[in-house]
């Protein structure tokens, strides 16, 4: 049976929930991931709305720089909790519609269909009933790409936006991607990128006429795997399950930093509220992944897996520490550094006649949490935080 699969992205998501809930902010340009001094701080642009990006305002764009070409902006600082309460209304409407539903990150997912057809109609249809769902629940708009395969689709979805909706019929998945920058293609940065165009090949389709001994050979081992996608073959299931999302938090320092101190507590720090998190979600992770920008924003990420599944800030704050240094060498200046927490698991464990006693660390974290639940997160935190300042 050909699959049906949908790529369904939200349309400037964190700017779009603070247009909604403030009506004084429609049509107007909505840059989100400021700090409290709004455009004048170090934070990165996370999104910004449609009227920002006319201005050239991006995601990932320095606040600095965004200042610069949009100074009547309204600036505002994520609002994570609030995203985060939207996105599980997002999800649940998704899932009315099928249980193969793979969220990407707190904006975007993929579902599968395919077995869903009969009762709710073909990809379209459900397509046009998900998008309207959630403007009518939610307020908001999502762009949509119906195709056979998941890299089509998510190519699909973002064509038309905001509020689109693009169908590429099975077998015309190589048509459909023939004229695209080849830019467009998963696993193409700028090198490669760079690259290709320095080899004539500048759209999916050039890439695509290659035989796949040309393209290994011009682009190393991923050079077949590129090929594939230009031909619209991916044969990669729809995963569903609370392994496909993660649970992260980051910071931006006031200035750039290269204080061994600062930037341990910082880790632990970030460390402790990503385990908050799993423990109110009920889940715990198996990989930790460590994200750390230099001063001129090189940006490097490293990740490990756990042989056990965790969920307490003295289980991830060592893993993060030990992935910091690997990176880190003398004289470097931080910028940026960020903690997540991937392939979640329920938190619960299953029972046993003789169940082991809590051990510290756990006894910790409860206490932690109950604390944090009667009187708020910032009613305890870790002694050799007291008087430092992590970030800004």
């Amino acid at each position: 049976m050909e699959r049906t699969i949908l790529h369904v992205d939200m349309d400037a998501f964190y700017a779009a929930v603070e247009q909604r809930d403030h009506p004084e902010y429609r049509g107007r340009p909505v840059i989100v991931g400021a700090d409290p001094r709004g455009g004048r701080g170090r934070g990165i642009v996370a999104t910004c709305s449609y009227e920002a990006r006319k201005f050239g305002v991006h995601s990932a764009q320095p606040i600095s720089e965004a200042w610069k070409l949009c100074p009547r902006g309204i600036y505002l600082p994520p609002d994570m909790r609030k995203y985060a309460r939207v996105s599980r209304l997002v999800m649940g409407i998704l899932s009315d519609f099928t249980d193969l539903v793979e969220p990407v990150s707190v904006d975007e997912a993929f579902l599968d269909v395919t077995g869903c057809r009969r009762l709710f109609g073909p990809g379209d249809v459900i397509a046009r009933k998900i998008r309207e769902r959630i403007g009518r629940e939610l307020g908001l708009t999502a762009s949509v790409g119906v195709a056979a395969n998941k890299f089509v689709a998510k190519v699909a979805s973002d064509l038309e936006k905001p509020d689109g909706l693009v169908v590429v019929e099975p077998g015309r998945e190589r048509e459909f991607l023939a004229p695209l920058d080849v830019g467009r293609l998963w696993g193409v940065g700028p090198r490669t990128e760079a690259r290709l165009r320095a080899l004539g090949v500048r759209t999916v389709g050039q890439l695509a006429a290659l035989g796949p001994g040309d393209a290994a050979r011009l682009l190393g081992d991923h050079g077949e795997h590129l090929w594939r996608l230009a031909r619209g073959i991916d044969d990669r299931p729809v995963s569903a399950g609370p392994g496909c999302r993660s649970i992260g938090h980051e910071v931006t320092f006031e200035r750039d930093t290269d204080d061994p101190g600062r930037l341990r507590n910082t880790l632990l720090d970030l460390s402790g509220r990503v385990a908050r998190r799993l423990r109110a979600e009920g889940v715990r992770t198996r990989t930790v992944t460590l994200k750390f920008r230099q001063a001129d924003f090189t940006t490097s990420t490293r990740r490990r897996s756990l042989a056990e599944p965790v969920d307490t800030a003295e289980a991830i704050f060592p893993v993060a520490l030990e992935l910091m240094q690997r990176v880190l060498r003398a004289g470097m200046k931080v910028r940026l550094l960020g903690v997540s927490a991937a392939g979640l698991e329920p938190g619960s464990i299953q029972p046993t006649l003789f169940p082991p006693s809590p051990s510290r660390d756990r006894k910790l974290a409860e206490a932690e949490d109950d604390i944090a639940r009667r009187f708020g997160a910032r009613a305890i935190t870790r002694g050799s935080l007291v008087g430092g300042k992590e970030g800004a």
